[in-house]
This record gives structure tokens, sequence and C-alpha cells, in this order.
């Protein structure tokens, strides 16, 4: 009987340095990397994203990166669909491993575990709601959400608008709170699983956040963003390094605020992955300096 294939997922805290160690693990195994960025799948957002460049991917196939249009809807089921038939029909058929670089928690977990069975997107509501969180902000919406699913509104990430929003758009358009279809069930997969988690010291992860908001400044972030503005409405620009980008583009403040605010709110969010990621006790963590432990360890779960 041959050996399972393997899906090997390195996830992590954002600038906490996956991708040069998923494209040296790659070269390594011989594989190919699946990104599991969710903004890192549209063309049109590149410097916000740290998307790494064509030199830092060394020749090594990444998949699910500039695949997309801002324009394009796409979310984790649709994600779990396609990175499971390209698993299946591709990667599986030429390697007995795949890497999967992990920041965004729901489509890591989404591969990993399977989605509950939750009603699709209704773009009405969704752009409702959506103008309402950039009209008013999230004050409005978290009363409503707490109002319609007090259980979820205790457990959500109440900073988090992509959260906030998916969780009312479902409960409004199937008169149901979100937290019944949220059931964990767990999903057979035909390939083994595993899991590394990567991380640094605070201070030293709080140092590459502040560096790497600076380098993308410098890489051109508001340019971008300004290139961006007829699109920012759209649910992947919700998000760090660009809501704050377009607060300073409408005069909300200037140029060292909005910088200390991406800084503030990246490693605010950093702090939610990790804590995502230590929730699931399957992680066995690493140093992203420590390849050769990294590389051994995986070593001795294929044997």
């Amino acid at each position: 009987m041959p050996d399972p294939k393997t899906l090997i997922i390195i996830a992590g805290p954002t600038a906490v340095g996956k991708t040069e160690l998923c494209v040296r693990l790659a070269r390594q195994l011989g594989t190919e990397i699946i990104s599991a960025d969710s903004r890192q799948f549209y063309r049109e957002m590149n410097t916000g994203t740290a998307k790494p460049t064509t030199a830092e991917r060394q020749g090594i196939t990444h998949h699910f990166m500039d695949t997309k249009s801002i324009e394009e809807d796409y979310n984790a089921g649709a994600f779990e669909r396609d990175a499971l038939a390209l698993l299946q029909n591709s990667i599986f058929l030429k390697h007995q491993t795949c890497l999967v670089a992990g920041g965004s928690t729901l489509y890591v977990k989404t591969l990993t575990d399977g989605m509950d069975d939750i009603p699709g997107a209704n773009p009405k509501i969704r752009q409702h709601l959506m103008e309402t969180a950039t009209s008013e902000g999230l004050a409005p919406l978290l009363r409503q959400l707490d109002e319609l699913d007090p259980a979820y509104g205790q457990t959500v990430d109440r900073a988090n608008p992509q959260r906030i929003i998916r969780a009312l758009e479902v409960c409004l358009s199937s008169g149901r709170p979100y937290s019944l279809f949220r059931q964990n069930r767990r999903a057979e997969r035909p390939f083994r699983i595993l899991k590394i988690g990567l991380d640094r010291d605070r201070d030293e992860l709080n140092a590459r956040i502040n560096a790497r908001t600076e380098q993308m400044l410098e890489n051109g972030l508001v340019d971008e963003v300004r290139g961006l503005l007829p699109h920012r409405h759209r649910n992947a620009l919700q998000t760090v390094g660009y809501s704050e980008v377009f607060g300073y583009l409408d005069g909300a403040y200037d140029h060292a605020e909005m910088t200390r605010l991406i800084q503030r709110n990246t490693r605010r969010y950093a702090k939610r992955q990790r804590t995502f990621f230590n929730r699931d006790a399957e992680y066995r963590w690493f140093h992203p300096d420590r390849f050769g432990e990294i590389a051994d360890y995986i070593a001795e779960a294929m044997r």
C-alpha cells in the first residue's frame, strides 16, 4: 500500500517568516505551496499583503496567489473546494507532500477541518452592511449582532468587520442565529495533515511588524490603496493595512498617525492569529530560524 499523501500546514502570525521557510521546505521536499492568505489571492493587492516577489518565490510554484480580481467574490468555502480539487487532481499526483502557507485562520481551518453548511452570500444585505460599517463604524453592527445572535456576539472578534458582517448577513438572510450553523463538525480528508506553527518572541515579532510596515509604505502602499479607492467597499479591503490608509486619504489623520495605526493594528491581528492557532493542540511550534529541527520533525512524521 503506498504511503499516504501529506498536507503540511505552516501557520503562524503575520510577519513571523512563513514565506521564506516554506520556500526552503518546498525546495527540500520537491513540492509546491498553497497560499492560504486570503488577501494574496487578489492581483490588485500586492504591497499591503506582503506578497512574495517572483525572486522570493525562487521558482517554487505558489498556488492561489494573484488568481482573483478584487471585483470577484471569493470565500473560504470556495477555497476549500478549489484547494481540495487541486490537491487531488494535480499536486498529489506528482508529489507525496504539499505545503500550505497559512495566515488567514478561517481559510486554514476550512482546508483542514471542513466547513459547516452555512447559507451563501446575499450581495444586497452584504452591501448594506458594508456601507453602514464605512459610514458609521462597527458599533451599530455590533449592537444588531448582539440582538440577533448574542451567543456569537460574545465570542466574535469585535474588531473584525469581516466576521461581524458575515454573521449579520447570515442572521438577516436566514432569519436564524449565525451560531446555529456553526457546529464545528470535522470533515474527513483523504490525506494526512501535519500542523507546524511558527512563532517568535513578542518583542522580536513586533519589531518585524514595525519594520515591515515602514517598508510597505516606502514601497508605495499609499499609491496602491489610492488606486483601489473605487473598490473600498470590497470585503478584502476592510482589513489591516488598507482601512488605515483609506482613513489617511480621507484626511482623518496624518501620515505619522496612519503608520502608527497600521503597526498597532497589525500587532493586534498577529496576537489574534497566535491565539487562534494555539487553541489547536495538533500544532507543533518552532522558531522560524530552526529550519533543521523543522525539517527533522517533518521527516520523522513522514516515517
